[in-house]
């Protein structure tokens, strides 16, 4: 390998004779040997295109005498054979020079070792071969054939021997002449042998390297378990992404860092220092993998000679040119002229990932963290190997965002890879449903932290309890113990320490122990009263279905809900039932004594009006409450049509019946009368042609079944039992309700509607089932589809009409945010489900827990707990919470001892909120953030950005309030004295949430 200049020795004879080295004698006669000059040995400069002619090799003639060559020092010279320049030999141009100095100095003559000692120092000793290897040192690599030649030299003895094997020859090693690559398949011990520096070194003194020839250096190399000389570098295509078919090669050992590739990449193509490259790898199979981690070996990266290595360079808007597609390839260009306020960008909507971009435009408008990335600290703290982490993925990806979001180029930016990434490694997050902007942002801030994690081992740390010893001491230790295990950027920013002391109930033991914390979660007050709509039935059949909103208490039970009604209705709470209505029948009949937790919020209720003597299940009451479905019959296609379904439909009914007339007579005429509102009673004309049609129809209908309790008798149609509703008909089944044995016989005339007994669910005949005996009895009221078309006004039997009350609204007094965290540092009982396990006591207890600040950090994240879930109830507190925008002052909350000379370390401004608007089942997320730059408050709706006034962004939507330290603030603007900008007009106050898309 021809190197761009160096330095050799030559040995110059001004007057062309010469003395041959120590150990080799002069074959010219004696009368010669006086003519030869002293010998000046010199060091001469030659650029590369003034290479040496060569090793003094075989045998040359001079002055008409043949001499064997002899080596010197370094590259070797005939004495015939000068580069020229210009005309004018190197030797001319340095023996003026010399010339005085060869005249007073004496002959200095190679001191050569004997053959013995040369074997000795070659083959054994520290600088001979058989030393053991050592990670990174060189070896040298000799051709074998010279290499025993040599051997066979040294062993004769005989330094005059026609054994000598000259100049060190590797030329069998190399491929060609020109670029010097080694012969592939070459095998130690067969081809070459391996020698130590030392011993390579003393071999090119003594004899030489043959002209032109590099020296074929290779490291030592650690691998997993032994050690070996890397005859093989690994050599790597390097090309640009932007030109793929200009590869430039380079070598590698296998234990260089994939960094030291991307370096040597950087500096072939010439890439300025503050532009932003990373590396791909393209596989045999032509498809292109990212280098992430640099700091990995190339054995590691399992990267091997001939692979193609792409550098790609970040666009000036923050895109890589890999990760964009070529159909937004016009928008790209249009980008790239457009030029606005760095992080004034949007996040396009992907479909119900409002709450991923509200999270993210609060993260992003962090601005230490903002910093970090932007100025690729994180870079050099990825942490790949990490178990809990994501390996560095979330990190990179979340890198992207903000580059892009802070490059100025964007209006908005499509945030597909971080969505798909937060999807691969979160599967709850996976998918286009709605979710929780809290809940992201957990995930997002432990997996950055885990991604960045500085501790790349974690050891394993004890938790230790105060036992007695002061805040202090534990609190430090604890913190330290912390950091021992996380230690990231992250952790620098958002967390806090807390201190949390458990009482036993029993015992009275005290178990005080300080946890870290990366937000506040903080209760909002919560009122006792509860805000219920339901519908009243009143048992005057005129009067319809009133709505009415009520106001009872949370824990209170049906009867306070029953009292409640009544101030509105001025009916007797005695006389309600309270039943929840689903799908046309009744998913359950309430007692008195249940609780009100049990009603969701979404259950339509309803609360019928009955007879003071009625009763469900009491045989000494006088009226019996029978629970009423209406079914329309629904010819369904058989193959001989003869089977008729039956389909629930309209609102049921809880109707008081008098025990004296519990007959299908006397039931068909109160119902008929309950229902007279919406069925109209049939004229006589109507009658008589419905009996002449029933007469002749008889046998088409479905026949009646015997009466409950009565003989076995056929029955025809002046003994009409109810009809099952199958051709063919059935037996009346026995019933079990309270009251008579037995229905009596229903009337001759034509009715309306037939009735049948049925199970709870409406869609069977009672008798078809193995009931309990003692079960409610349900009675079906089925109609024909042409006479409920007729006499059934549906319109009619659907309406209702609206209390006052209904337009009364709860009104909620506004929280301080500092009454939120008072209640957050209040004593509370942990629940059944969450014990406590005492030392002392042995066993798990509920005891008093309480929570108390010890430490802020730089950015404190508050979360308003706006969704409150239970085992029964799900609801989401409206509240207005009033927090401030400067100023938030938490010295009253953290109980460490305090520095008085520095309040700023507890005073924050707020620089983001994410807002949720909308309730449980849907909603959307939007958020107001502060511009790090700028100072100006924006408004961001995913892919819409807007400017706002500070008075705007207080709101019932508020749900997570991000407050920043306000010593942290002054250290990072860069000019303290300046004052705050203006904040500019707003454009219009955000949309409300009655006004606004939801997803």
């Amino acid at each position: 390998m021809a190197l761009k200049s160096y330095k050799a020795p030559l040995s110059f004879f001004p007057s062309g004779g010469f003395t041959p080295p120590i150990g080799h004698r002069d074959p010219r006669p004696e009368s010669d040997a006086r003519l030869a000059p002293p010998r000046v040995r010199v060091w001469g400069p030659f650029p590369r295109w003034q290479e040496p002619p060569g090793c003094l090799g075989g045998s040359v003639s001079v002055s008409g005498t043949r001499i064997r060559k002899w080596p010197l020092r370094g590259l070797f010279l005939s004495p015939a054979a000068v580069a020229v320049r210009r005309g004018r030999t190197v030797m001319a141009a340095v023996a003026a020079n010399v010339a005085a100095a060869a005249e007073d100095r004496e002959p200095q003559r190679e001191n050569v070792p004997g053959l013995e000692s040369q074997r000795r120092q070659i083959e054994n000793g520290e600088s001979g071969r058989e030393r053991p290897l050592r990670a990174g040192e060189s070896w040298f690599l000799v051709e074998q054939h010279w290499y025993k030649q040599w051997e066979v030299y040294v062993q004769g003895g005989d330094q005059d021997s026609s054994t000598f094997p000259g100049c060190i020859n590797n030329a069998d090693l190399f491929e060609d002449q020109v670029n010097w690559r080694l012969k592939k398949g070459l095998v130690e011990g067969e081809d070459y042998v391996l020698l130590p520096a030392a011993a390579w070194h003393y071999l090119v003194d003594w004899y030489g390297l043959e002209h032109g020839q590099p020296p074929i250096e290779r490291k030592v190399v650690e691998l997993p378990s032994v050690q070996k000389v890397e005859v093989y570098p690994v050599e790597l295509l390097l090309v640009r992404h932007s030109d793929m078919d200009t590869p430039h090669i380079a070598q590698f050992s296998h234990t260089d860092s994939v960094d030291l590739v991307l370096r040597t990449a950087r500096e072939q193509f010439l890439v300025s220092p503050q532009e932003e490259t990373r590396l791909w790898i393209k596989n045999a199979e032509g498809s292109f993998e990212r280098l992430c981690n640099t700091r990995v070996t190339l054995l590691d990266a399992a990267l091997k000679t001939g692979q193609v290595v792409i550098m790609e360079t970040r666009n000036k808007d923050g895109t890589w040119p890999s990760a964009q597609p070529q159909a937004v390839n016009t928008a790209l260009e249009e980008d790239e002229e457009f030029q606005g306020q760095p992080g004034i960008c949007g996040l396009t909507n992907l479909g119900n990932t409002c709450f991923m971009n509200s999270a993210l435009q609060c993260l992003s408008n962090v601005p230490q963290l903002t910093e970090y990335f932007l100025k690729n600290h994180y870079l050099e703290e990825l942490n790949f190997c990490n178990p809990l982490g994501m390996k560095g993925e979330i990190a990179e990806a979340y890198a992207d965002l903000v580059k892009q979001a802070w490059s100025g180029h964007h209006r908005s930016i499509v945030p597909h890879v971080f969505k798909t990434k937060v999807g691969h490694f979160a599967s709850q997050f996976l998918g286009y449903q709605q979710h929780d902007s809290q809940e992201l942002l957990s995930f997002l801030l432990d997996g950055l932290h885990e991604d960045l994690n500085r501790v790349k081992k974690k050891e394993y740390v004890e938790l230790c309890d105060a036992a007695g010893r002061p805040d202090q001491e534990v609190a430090q230790e604890a913190w330290q113990n912390h950091k021992r295990r996380n230690d990231s950027v992250i952790v620098d920013t958002f967390h806090g320490l807390f201190k949390s002391t458990l009482v036993c109930p029993d015992c009275g033991n005290v178990s005080v122990t300080f946890d870290p914390f990366c937000y506040l979660s903080v209760p909002l007050p919560v009122s006792h009263k509860r805000v219920m709509e339901v519908f009243f039935v009143s048992m005057d059949p005129r009067r319809k279905p009133e709505q009415h909103r009520l106001v009872v208490p949370k824990k209170g039970k049906i009867s306070d809900l029953c009292v409640a009604l009544a101030k509105h209705t001025g009916m007797s709470p005695e006389r309600m039932m309270v039943a929840d209505v689903f799908s046309h029948r009744f998913y359950k009949i309430y007692q008195l004594e249940e609780s009100l937790s049990s009603i969701l919020d979404r259950d339509d209720i309803f609360i019928y009006e009955v007879s003071g003597r009625s009763a469900i299940g009491e045989n000494s009451r006088e009226d019996v409450v029978l629970p009423i479905y209406l079914r329309e019959r629904t010819p369904a296609r058989d193959y001989n049509n003869s089977y008729y379904g039956l389909m629930l439909f309209g609102h049921p009914l809880l109707v008081s019946v008098p025990r004296d007339r519990l007959s299908w007579d006397a039931l068909y005429h109160i119902l008929l009368y309950r229902l007279s509102r919406y069925v109209t009673r049939p004229s006589s004309d109507d009658e008589d042609d419905g009996d002449e049609k029933d007469m002749e129809d008889k046998d088409s209908m479905p026949k009646p079944g015997h009466v409950a309790g009565g003989s076995s008798q056929d029955s025809g149609p002046e003994q009409a039992g109810p009809s099952s509703g199958v051709a063919g008909g059935s037996r009346a089944p026995v019933d079990s309700s309270p009251g008579p044995s037995h229905w009596p016989q229903r009337a001759r005339r034509k009715h309306l509607f037939t009735l049948q007994t049925v199970n709870s669910n409406g869609t069977s005949d009672r008798s078809t089932f193995n009931e309990d005996t003692h079960a409610q009895p349900y009675i079906a009221i089925d109609w024909e589809p042409e006479m409920k078309k007729r006499y059934y006004d549906e319109v009619e039997a659907e309406g209702y009409v609206k209390h006052d009350c209904v337009g009364y609204v709860l009104k909620k007094a506004p929280v301080r945010l500092q009454e939120c965290i008072e209640l957050f540092t209040t004593v509370e009982t942990l629940e059944k489900e969450n014990p406590w396990y005492c030392p002392t006591c042995k066993q798990h207890q509920l005891a008093t827990k309480k929570l108390d600040l010890w430490m802020l950090p730089e950015t404190l994240i508050i979360h308003l707990k706006r969704f409150s879930y239970t085992k029964f109830s799900r609801e989401k507190l409206d509240t207005l919470v009033e927090f401030p925008i400067r100023d938030l002052d938490f010295s009253e909350f953290v109980i460490k001892p305090q520095n008085e000379s520095a309040p700023e370390l507890y005073k924050y401004d707020l620089i983001a909120v994410s807002n949720h608007y909308g309730g449980l089942r849907d909603g959307h997320y939007t958020t107001f953030a502060c511009n790090k730059d700028s100072g100006q408050w924006h408004y961001f709706d995913d892919n819409s950005v807007s400017p706002v006034t500070e008075n705007q962004i207080e709101s019932k939507a508020a749900y997570v309030l991000f407050y920043q330290r306000q010593d942290v603030a002054r250290r990072l603007q860069p000019q303290p004295g300046v004052a705050e900008p203006p904040a500019s007009p707003a454009c219009g106050p955000p949309p409300n949430s009655e006004f606004m898309d939801v997803n």
